[in-house]
């Protein structure tokens, strides 16, 4: 349950990323809500997770999701620009967050 419970909270790492830079600075008051509520769940669902998974490989997993995700966000929204360096980077970090979640 602590696992899944992670990588939802990681999901939710993402949705707080996007939103904080649609809120232009915390100006826009939707982003802005959206933003503090994602990251009080998430926050709570990685203290959740860290009851049983070790505190290094739930950290270490909870921000490669969100950072992978955040990632894939902009790459799919085209606010960033897609390389094959990026993407085998990406593809790296995959290979090593399940390997985190294999080795514990």
């Amino acid at each position: 349950m602590a696992w899944l419970v992670l990588v939802v909270s990681g999901g939710l790492e993402m949705v707080w990323a996007a939103a904080l830079s649609a809120s232009h600075g915390l100006r826009r008051w939707k982003p802005a809500v959206l933003f503090v509520v994602a990251m009080v769940v998430s926050l709570a669902g990685l203290s959740y997770a860290m009851t049983s998974i070790p505190v290094g490989t739930a950290y270490a997993v909870w921000v490669g999701i969100g950072a992978t995700l955040t990632l894939i966000w902009g790459l799919v929204t085209r606010q960033e620009k897609a390389s094959w360096g990026r993407i085998g980077l990406l593809g790296l970090l995959i290979v090593s967050l399940v390997g985190l979640k294999v080795a514990s």
